[in-house]
């Protein structure tokens, strides 16, 4: 049996498949700082994963554009204010 099938299967609201777990809940973005310490979070995955050093060294990640470097993603709506986008390097 295929893997995302099983999974599916044992979470009722699934009717095929299973990509993601169920270990994440949504939250209500109440202000920039919180916006920015999720970015940041996903930012980190490759790092905590092992994969690369820095953020902005993930080839397919939108910290490359914060970062000023080449992107293979084209990151066209910016979330915060343009005043907001220093505090990208700041906040953790």
């Amino acid at each position: 049996m295929n893997l995302f099938e099983y999974a599916a299967k044992k979470h009722k609201r699934n009717e095929k498949y299973q990509v993601w777990t169920h270990e994440n809940h949504a939250e209500q973005i109440h202000s920039d700082k919180f916006i920015l310490q999720k970015i940041h979070y996903i930012h980190d995955n490759p790092v905590r994963a092992g994969i690369v050093e820095k953020p902005e060294d993930y080839l397919y990640s939108s910290a490359r554009s914060f970062a000023a470097k080449s992107c293979v993603l084209d990151v066209v709506d910016m979330i915060l204010p343009i005043d907001k986008l220093p505090l990208m390097r700041t906040v953790r």
